[in-house]
């Protein structure tokens, strides 16, 4: 049972900081970007080390004082507000936002938790590298909060998650023990590996505080496409193509459907629409090449191939770097006008390959048998993950559908699990899926997961709420 963080306990944790540490709450560290969670606290915690962090960390621990650890805020499934637990302290990482040391010569970054991940963007290119991370929140999540809950991204086909761009993590555990593991090294077989069970688990099990990174090569030569494709069918087989024509110079390989471009028109009008009539469906082919390769000819020749044997029926390739960022500029639109429009439920989910086009054909037919919905079905086909989004029909609203919210995502849900895929693909569990892991996790992995947090956080404090209920 966890304990109030009452003024006594303020008290006694203030005199073991140095000044303005804890503040009263602020508003934005009690919300989350959906409004669905509206959190409380009883403090904010602002460190300004790893030893402070400790400090909290210990005091809460021995007090058993829930802690929920705080990055940039931009989480979608409530892992950053405690809604409904004991006052907690709120641990922002925001003042640990340094970037200790740059290795170009190992491609590795040390940063702290708390820097932004556009900051950790522009170091990497300060010294001609390339930190492949990249979302739309990139300009206020933290580099703690994403390797914290796995971020994907779009260049995940090319780079991986967030957990594949990590070679070594300093964190602090609940008790307040501090693990020093920023290792720089690609082989270290000493054991667990405790820092992929730190990653991904969501502030569960103790604050990351550092980073090592790793960087890559900056591709010295960029292009992008729009190709219009008949279905997700041919989306799946223009995919391979492309990888047996260029392997790994493939960055990002989106998949966009007419909904989300029809969306885009009704709240967006300013972003530049790339075909006079929307099609049903086409994709964002992302080229990053070596210098004395061409994006441009290899786009050209990808399309003329693909043409001729039907894959693709019309296409759009950038002329320049300003014309692939207005590619990229339409395809992280599409989130805002989503938000415009206002979903009745949101699915961040991923499937094998193979099956995403049945699951296309199968989900609508499904969803049509408990009410009419628009559907927008967008996102990264080429590491299978799906941002599956019912939406009102005209003249409806979300809030008329507020009955049949749990019944479309089980809806959705249920066939994911059928087909062998995930109902968590990159925005992790949180406090929003806790039912749906108990409902399609395995029970044995489950088991693993509560003996892992009793071992490691035995009273409980880490995230109280968070991945397990």
């Amino acid at each position: 049972m966890l304990t109030a963080c009452t003024p006594a306990f303020l008290d006694d944790l203030a005199a073991q900081l140095p000044p303005d540490t804890l503040r009263p709450p602020e508003a934005r560290h009690l919300q989350e970007p959906r409004g669905r969670w509206h959190g409380q606290a009883g403090a904010l915690a602002l460190p300004r080390s790893t030893q402070e962090v400790a400090v909290i960390l210990r005091a809460c621990h021995a007090a058993g004082v829930g802690v929920v650890p705080y990055g940039g805020g931009t989480g979608l499934v409530g892992g950053q507000v405690a809604a409904g637990e004991m006052r907690p302290v709120i641990l922002s990482l925001e003042r640990m936002a340094a970037i200790r040391a740059v290795y170009p010569s190992e491609n590795v970054m040390i940063a702290e938790a708390g820097v932004i991940l556009a900051d950790v963007q522009k170091a990497a290119e300060a010294v001609e590298r390339l930190f492949p991370l990249s979302l739309a929140s990139e300009g206020s999540a933290r580099i703690g909060g994403l390797l914290a809950c796995n971020a994907g991204g779009v260049n995940v086909l090319r780079y991986g998650n967030a957990r594949d761009l990590a070679l070594g993590l300093e964190v602090v555990f609940a008790d307040g023990q501090i693990w020093h593991g920023l290792k720089r090294l690609r082989k270290d077989n000493t054991g667990y590996d405790l820092r992929h069970l730190m990653i991904g688990s969501e502030g569960t099990l103790g604050v990351i505080t550092a980073a090592s990174l790793r960087l890559a090569p900056r591709p010295a030569r960029q292009g992008a496409a729009l190709m219009v494709v008949p279905d997700p069918d041919a989306a799946l087989r223009l995919l391979a193509l492309a990888q047996a024509r260029m392997g790994d110079g493939i960055s990002a390989f989106e998949l966009i459907g007419a909904m989300g471009l029809d969306f885009l028109a009704q709240t967006m009008p300013q972003i530049r629409q790339p075909f006079a009539q929307p099609p049903a469906w086409m994709v964002l082919i992302d080229l990053g090449l070596p210098a004395g390769l061409a994006p441009d000819t290899a786009l050209e020749e990808l399309f003329s191939e693909a043409h001729d044997t039907g894959l693709v029926l019309d296409g759009v390739i950038a002329a320049s770097l300003a014309h692939r960022a207005e590619f990229w500029a339409l395809r992280e639109a599409i989130p805002e006008a989503n938000r415009h429009i206002g979903a009745i439920s949101s699915h961040d989910i991923s499937l094998p390959l193979s099956e995403i086009p049945a699951f296309i054909r199968r989900a609508g037919p499904a969803l049509a048998r408990l009410n009419d919905y628009r559907i927008n079905c967008f996102g990264h086909l080429g590491d299978g993950n799906l941002h599956y989004n019912v939406f009102p029909v005209p003249g409806r609203t979300r809030a008329d559908h507020a009955a049949e919210r749990d019944a479309i995502k089980a809806c959705v849900h249920d066939l994911v699990h059928e087909m062998g895929g995930s109902v968590s693909a990159e925005h992790g569990v949180g406090r929003l899926k806790t039912a749906d892991l108990v409902t399609y996790g395995d029970p044995v992995k489950l088991a693993a997961m509560r003996a892992i947090k009793a071992a490691l956080d035995p009273k409980g404090i880490m995230n109280p709420g968070a991945v397990l209920a």
